[in-house]
């Protein structure tokens, strides 16, 4: 049982990895500041780094997540519970991974535990719990995340544009060298290199690119952005990994073989390859489909992820860096007139299914090992 627990939980940390890794570089690969593979790979590195960090700063989040106080505490330490929880947060997500959803292992994760605990202790599930500790900073932290996202934007646009600093599009004006004929004697057309000649061309809108012109304090502004954005990409995976591993790990505290400490290890392993592996189909969907960003809209909503997941996961609190990122995405939309509502329409119908999905699937593990 302890081997089938360890593998469950490793499973959940894989999905949380392919369905949330991403999301922190969504905006990198979105503006076009980087590739897929190099966004992909500093997520991972960013994210392994907060994964660690959780062994020190996040201790409040295994207490929240193994499931005390919203169910009694015997069931709480049984291996069964633990299971049905892992297996019903694990396969829901990993299903919204295949079908490109960006989804909460936060709400999956409760889900799952209050269908396995409802068919274990019936009404013994702690309700008063499970809205104050986990439904309140669920449903405040999008709502927090929009607000800031289209604030912080909105106050880097003012200070731009009171310094000065411009943009260049992308149309190209420059010499080349043409190649025309020139009749000869013999009746026969040579070719000659004609002087150079100045050019212009302008490609199709989805090829086109902006980026900011001139200097600041001798730093090229545009190189300075590329800068801060790859660093406000790196804070949001940092985030995140601070964020997410705890909770995951928590279902291995019942575990003798290990401590804390190596379930934490475990765990970030098994997410950074999740995110290696399967990450590419919410890549398209967080990067490509919410909004259309710019370098400045992208920083300005990784910020404002960073700024609050970091903050929910030093006092402790249950945030969704999902529902956080796609409200900062959906916020600079907002701002730029760029939001798909469709798309986000979508997301929201997902989020909706999610706990109802985890409670099912969680509640059938339960009764199975229980019979």
């Amino acid at each position: 049982m302890t081997i089938v627990l360890l593998l469950a939980v490793c499973f959940l940390a894989y999905s949380n990895g392919a369905n949330d890794n991403f999301k922190g570089v969504a905006s990198l690969f979105g503006s076009k500041t980087a590739s897929y593979r190099t966004a992909i790979g500093w997520a991972t590195v960013s994210t392994f780094a907060g994964s660690l960090a959780a062994i020190v700063l996040a201790q409040s989040l295994l207490e929240t997540f193994s499931g005390k106080g919203l169910v009694p505490d015997s069931l709480a330490g049984s291996e069964y519970f633990l299971l049905a929880v892992a297996v019903g947060a694990g396969a829901t997500v990993i299903l919204a991974t295949l079908t490109g959803f960006p989804i909460s292992t936060t709400h999956a994760l409760t889900g799952a535990m209050v269908g396995s605990g409802w068919v274990a202790v019936g009404w013994q599930v702690n309700l008063g719990v499970l809205g104050r500790a986990f439904f309140l900073p669920l449903l405040l932290s999008p709502l927090l995340a929009v607000g800031l996202g289209a604030s912080l934007y909105l106050a880097f646009r003012w200070f731009r544009l009171r310094l000065g600093i411009t943009k260049e599009w992308c149309i190209c004006v420059g010499e080349e060298q043409r190649v025309v004929p020139m009749p000869q004697p013999s009746s026969v057309l040579a070719l000659q290199a004609a002087a150079p000649v100045v050019s212009a061309c302008v490609d199709e809108q989805s090829q086109c690119a902006q980026r900011y012109a001139g200097r600041f304090w001798g730093i090229g502004c545009q190189q300075a952005m590329d800068a801060a954005h790859f660093f406000s990409a790196g804070v949001v995976s940092f985030a995140r990994g601070l964020n997410d591993t705890p909770k995951i790990a928590a279902l291995l505290l019942v575990l003798p073989a290990l401590g804390s400490r190596w379930d934490l290890v475990a765990v970030a392993v098994a997410i950074a390859v999740g995110g290696l592996l399967s990450a590419r189909r919410v890549a398209e969907t967080m990067s490509l489909k919410i909004t259309g960003m710019n370098h400045g809209q992208g920083f300005s909503a990784n910020l404002a992820t960073g700024l609050l997941v970091t903050a929910a996961s030093l006092f402790g609190l249950p945030v969704s860096t999902t529902y956080v990122s796609v409200g900062s995405l959906f916020g600079i939309g907002l701002t730029s007139r760029q939001a798909d509502f469709r798309v986000v329409r979508n997301i929201l119908l997902s989020w909706f299914v999610t706990l109802p999905c985890a409670a099912l699937i969680g509640a059938l593990v339960c009764w199975l090992t229980k019979h």
